[in-house]
C-alpha cells in the first residue's frame, strides 16, 4: 500500500541501495568544490549539459541561441546530488524538481540554490516515490548505482510526460572504462575510492533494451570520451561513458 511522506512523495518499492547513498552522502560538504571529492563530476557536467542542450533544441525545434530554451517546461533530475545539473536546468528556464535518496545532499542542494537565487523543488527520496510527469527527465551517472536498472528505467519512463524527453548517462562496461574510472580514477584519487562497481556498468546495447522494455524509443547514443588535449568531450567513442536520449514510442 502506498503512503505519503513528509516530502510529498509516495512511499513505494525503491531501487535505492543504502550503501551507495552513504558513499555519496559522505561527500556532501565538498560537493560544490570543483577541486573536492566530486571534481570529476564538475569536469563531466559541462559535457553533459551541452548534450542536454543539443537534444532539447532538436527535440522541441528550438532556437539554439535562446538563453532560456526550457521556459514553460518542467524538468525532473533524478539522483541530483547537490544540484550540479539541476541548477543549470533552472537557469535554462525549466521549472525544476530534483530528487536524491540522500537527505544530506538535498540539504546542501537547497542551501546552494537559495544562495544562487534559484527556485528548485528539491526532494529527498527515490524516483519510485514521486508523482507527476515532466517534459524533461534527466538522470546522470545514477543507473550504475541502483539495485534494479530495469525497474529504475521503468520508473523514469513513468515520470515522462507525453512528448517528453529522457536523457541518461552512465559508464560503459569495457576494459577502457575499468582502467580509466576504477584502476586510474579511483586508484589515483581523482574519483573517491569505492564509487564504482564494474559489474554494475551497463553497455549501450543493454541500455537500449532497458529503454525499449520501458516503452521508450532510443533517439540517440553519444559517447563521452577523454583525451590529453581535449579532456572530457562528446564523441562517437562510447568506450568510456555515454549519454542516451529517448522518447515515448
Amino acid at each position: 500500500m502506498e503512503t505519503r511522506t513528509s516530502e510529498g512523495l509516495t512511499r513505494a518499492s525503491t531501487s535505492v541501495v543504502p550503501e551507495e547513498i552513504s558513499q555519496f552522502a559522505s561527500h556532501a560538504g565538498g560537493w560544490w568544490n570543483p577541486d573536492g571529492p566530486e571534481a570529476m563530476l564538475h569536469k563531466l557536467n559541462p559535457v553533459r549539459l551541452k548534450y542536454v542542450r543539443d537534444m532539447v533544441d532538436q527535440h522541441w525545434a528550438l532556437d539554439e541561441h535562446s538563453r532560456r530554451p526550457l521556459d514553460g517546461k518542467t524538468a525532473l533530475d533524478v539522483g541530483c546530488g547537490a544540484g550540479l545539473l539541476a541548477e543549470p536546468l533552472a537557469r535554462l528556464g525549466a521549472k525544476v524538481t530534483a530528487v536524491d535518496a540522500s537527505s544530506e545532499l538535498i540539504a546542501v542542494a537547497r542551501e546552494h540554490a537559495a544562495n544562487m537565487g534559484l527556485e528548485i523543488d528539491y526532494r529527498a527520496g527515490a524516483v519510485e516515490e514521486l508523482g507527476g510527469q515532466f517534459d524533461l527527465v534527466t538522470s546522470m551517472e545514477v543507473i550504475e548505482h541502483v539495485a534494479d536498472p530495469a525497474a529504475f528505467v521503468a520508473a523514469l519512463a513513468k515520470r515522462l510526460a507525453p512528448g517528453g524527453l529522457l536523457i541518461l548517462s552512465t559508464p560503459n562496461q569495457t576494459s577502457w572504462s575499468r582502467l580509466m574510472m576504477i584502476t586510474l580514477g579511483e586508484g589515483l584519487g581523482q574519483i573517491p575510492k569505492g564509487t564504482h562497481d564494474f559489474d554494475k556498468f551497463i553497455t549501450p546495447e543493454r541500455m537500449k533494451l532497458l529503454v525499449s522494455d520501458a516503452g521508450l524509443r532510443c533517439l540517440d547514443v553519444e559517447g563521452i570520451a577523454w583525451s590529453p588535449t581535449r579532456g572530457l568531450h562528446l564523441s562517437d567513442d562510447v568506450r568510456l561513458n555515454y549519454l542516451v536520449a529517448a522518447v515515448r514510442t
